[in-house]
C-alpha cells in the first residue's frame, strides 16, 4: 500500500516575517546602508519576497530602494524545447542597473538555473557592479555552481519532495511535501 506522509509546514507566516527581516539586516549590512543598491525579483514568488524585503529596508534604514522584477521564460536553457508560457509578461528593471549592487531575489534555490537565467535577462539592463542572491528558500539539489548570499532556511528536500511557497498575507507558509512510500516494505 502507497502511503502519502503530511505535509510539514517548515515556515508560518511568522516565520517568513522573521527571515525577510534577516535577510533585509544582512543585505544592509553588506552592502553598507543599502543606499547604492537595487533589488529584482524573479517573477513568480521572488516579487512578492522583494517587495517585502525593500519594505524592511524602507522601515528600519529610511532608505527607499527601487525594485524591478524578471522574467526567465525566455532566458531558459531549455527554452527552445519548452512550451511557451502564455502567462510570461515583460521584464521590468525601472532603475540602471549599470554601476549598482543589486540582488536577485527568489523564493526557493534548487538547481540553480532559474538564476543563471535571471542574470542572463538582468546583464540585458547593463552591467551591474555587483550581483547578489537571496532566497527564502535553499532546498539543495544544485546542478550549476550558483548559491545564495542571503538564506531565509535551508532546508534538505528528499528525492520526489518538493517545497510548497504560499505568500500573499496571514496564510503565508512553506511546507515540505514528502514524496509517497510503500507502507509494505
Amino acid at each position: 500500500m502507497t502511503t502519502i506522509p503530511p505535509p510539514e509546514v517548515l515556515l508560518d507566516h511568522e516565520d517568513i516575517a522573521r527571515a525577510i527581516r534577516r535577510i533585509a539586516s544582512a543585505i544592509v549590512e553588506q552592502t553598507k546602508g543599502a543606499r547604492d543598491i537595487g533589488l529584482v525579483g524573479i517573477r513568480g514568488g521572488g516579487v512578492p519576497i522583494a517587495n517585502r524585503i525593500a519594505s524592511e529596508i524602507m522601515a528600519t534604514e529610511q532608505v527607499r530602494v527601487p525594485i524591478g522584477t524578471v522574467e526567465i521564460a525566455f532566458y531558459r536553457d531549455d527554452a527552445a524545447t519548452a512550451r511557451p508560457d502564455p502567462t510570461a509578461e515583460p521584464s521590468n528593471v525601472p532603475f540602471d542597473v549599470a554601476g549598482r549592487d543589486v540582488v536577485l531575489i527568489d523564493d526557493v534555490l534548487q538547481t540553480g538555473r532559474t538564476v543563471r537565467a535571471a542574470i542572463d535577462c538582468l546583464l540585458d539592463y547593463g552591467r551591474p557592479r555587483r550581483v547578489w542572491l537571496a532566497v527564502l528558500c535553499d532546498r539543495g539539489g544544485k546542478e550549476l555552481p550558483i548559491a545564495a548570499d542571503f538564506v531565509g532556511l535551508n532546508v534538505t528536500v528528499p528525492t520526489g519532495g518538493y517545497l510548497e511557497v504560499s505568500l500573499g498575507g496571514p496564510k503565508d507558509r512553506v511546507v515540505l511535501v514528502r514524496p509517497a512510500f510503500d507502507a509494505d516494505v
